[in-house]
Formats: structure tokens, sequence, C-alpha cells
């Protein structure tokens, strides 16, 4: 797979990743995958599915690329990721949430590919960001 290949594929994998398209972990992550995301590990597409599904009954989970560096065993991205609570929920990954909070990453995440799949994601977190129902602002470090 060429360069531009490998761009275009990841391009359509955040797509379908901003859609809350499960069916693009079945196709982009393989089955033995390792996911390491702050504390948080977890393997698979199975693994991805669950981790998924939790944050996205909660949220709205936008992902934004700001930067892209491939060559063909590796992708890295520097990204921010931007979190909506869909409700009040007292149990989110990100602890008791109101309506219309946005938590925001930045980040960089590093994906390791065999046979054009990613067999192993690292995150790592520059900065967390909580914005309250007022438009108040407060950092709060590494999330997890």
């Amino acid at each position: 797979m060429n360069l531009t290949q490998i761009r275009e594929r990841f391009e359509d994998y955040i797509r379908r990743f901003n859609a809350k398209d499960m069916t693009a972990f079945e196709e982009y992550i393989a089955t033995d995958m390792k996911m390491m995301n702050g504390t948080l590990e977890f393997e698979g597409v199975q693994g991805m599915k669950e981790h998924y599904d939790k944050i996205w009954k909660s949220f709205d989970e936008i992902l934004t690329v700001k930067r892209f560096v491939a060559d063909e065993h590796h992708i890295a991205i520097e990204m921010w990721a931007h979190f909506i609570a869909l409700n009040d929920d007292a149990n989110t990954l990100f602890g008791a949430v109101k309506a219309g909070e946005t938590f925001d990453f930045q980040g960089l995440i590093f994906y390791d590919l065999e046979k054009g799949k990613f067999f192993q994601i690292k995150v790592a977190y520059n900065r967390f960001i909580f914005t309250n129902q007022h438009g108040e602002q407060t950092n709060l470090g590494i999330p997890h």
C-alpha cells in the first residue's frame, strides 16, 4: 500500500469514527489489536466496540486530525477530540456530566500497521479541558 492509499484509508476511518460507525473497527482494527489510552487498555475489535459504545452513549465525539505523518508501517497524528455531553449522566468515563458540557483532548495518537490494519494504538494527551454550562474552563490534566 502506498502513502496516498494509507492516507485515504485513514481519512475514511476518521470519517466513519466521527459518524459512530462501529463497522469501521471491523475493517480497520486487527483482531488482536492492543490499545493504550492513559491507564485504559483494551484489545481487539470487541474491545474497541465496548469502549466506544460506552462513550458514544453519553457523548457526541468528533476527532479532528491536525497533523498526519505516516510510512507503510506507522501513522502518527496530532489530534483534537471534542466531546459534548448528550444528557445529564452521573456515570460516564469522565465522571458526572450535564447536557452540553464539553471536554477537549489535544494530543497524539500512534498507530502501528500490519497488513493495512491497526494492530497497536497508543494515545498521549497534552491537554484535557472541561467546559461547564456557563463557559468556564478547567484544565483537568491527564484524564485517566
